[in-house]
């Protein structure tokens, strides 16, 4: 069967709400208009307006109410609809939901999960664009999760309501109607993927090249480009970002000796420069050459689709970097 991402996402949260009635959805304009994307369309006539419910333009009072509601035994799904309000409650998201595990010792949980559409937006503008992951990344405590296919998607977000510590579960909004053929046995089983675990999409011996969310598609079709020319290029999706499955991505470090890093957020500060600083640091003596960026530029999304496309690395781009380290 062929899924797109959206339906991943809703019928994950349907299969889990129906599994766990400890399970609440709430967000703007999740329950009658059924989300911006269409993703909760239905779930209100399923689930209730107790269990799914539309919350006031006030993301500050969300976040505090999602964590109310895990204090006390729930298992809430909140939705910042655009991850670009998760600025606007970023000191509840920083302080609270990130720190308070630690703060109240062992038996204390935050089984929490903050989704959000994540990233550029074909004409939706600088303040609707944006990826905040990097942002994030700053916040110990925080589990920061970005799938990049439909299969992924479903696995992961089963995984991240079950899970006792909070999640900010970032989904590339480009990605809702990309399509994926997933076995129907497979995709109808109660299946979930561990966090915290990569996965290596191509399979080379020359560059390992990590790509995040939206950058998956792309970096494989960079690699099956550049295979024609000769180039090895092994794709690894870290799927979480933190934590980082540092195993999987070294292994491969220590069999192509090059890395280069792809992301659709901006390139200073970004996902990027963590993960060069990481490796330079933990895998300096596996590497032949500098670890490589590869990002959006450092300017504000445009309004311009032709500028908002130009922004953001594309097949070439990749390429033309990764030839480079070859």
């Amino acid at each position: 069967m062929k899924v797109t991402y959206a339906k991943a996402i809703g019928d994950a949260l349907k299969e889990e709400m129906r599994r766990d009635d400890k399970v609440l959805l709430f967000g703007e304009d999740v329950a009658q208009f059924g989300n911006i994307f269409g993703i909760t369309r239905g779930m209100l006539e399923e689930f209730g307006p107790k269990r799914i419910r539309n919350t006031p333009i006030a993301e500050t009072a969300m976040v505090g109410a999602a964590i109310g509601s895990a204090e006390t035994g729930m298992r809430p799904v909140l939705e910042l609809m655009y991850s670009d309000f998760a600025l606007v409650c970023f000191s509840e998201i920083f302080h609270c939901v990130a720190k308070w595990r630690y703060m109240h010792g062992p038996e204390y949980k935050l089984p929490l999960v903050i989704r959000n559409a994540s990233g550029s937006s074909n004409g939706a503008g600088p303040e609707h664009s944006n990826c905040v992951e990097s942002l994030f990344m700053h916040a110990p405590g925080l589990t920061i999760v970005t799938p990049s296919c439909a299969y992924d998607a479903k696995g992961l977000l089963k995984s991240a309501i079950r899970s006792d510590n909070p999640v900010l579960f970032c989904e590339p909004k480009l990605m809702y109607q990309q399509k994926q053929e997933i076995d129907d046995e497979v995709y109808n089983s109660d299946y979930t993927i561990p966090l915290g675990v990569a996965d290596v999409k191509v399979s080379g011996s020359d560059i390992t090249l990590i790509a995040v969310g939206l950058m998956v598609p792309r970096a494989i079709a960079a690699a099956e480009k550049l295979a024609a020319e000769g180039i090895s290029v092994e794709v690894i999706d870290p799927r979480t970002i933190a934590p980082l499955d540092k195993e999987t991505i070294y292994a491969s470090i220590r069999k192509t000796h090059h890395v280069a890093i792809v992301e659709e957020s901006n390139l200073t500060a970004g996902i990027g420069a963590e993960f060069a600083a990481l490796f330079q640091k933990e895998m300096y003596d596996e590497l032949d050459g500098p670890v490589e960026r590869i990002a959006a530029l450092d300017v504000p999304i445009a309004y311009n689709m032709d500028a908002e496309h130009y922004s953001i690395p594309d097949v070439d781009d990749i390429c033309r970097v990764l030839r480079t380290m070859h």
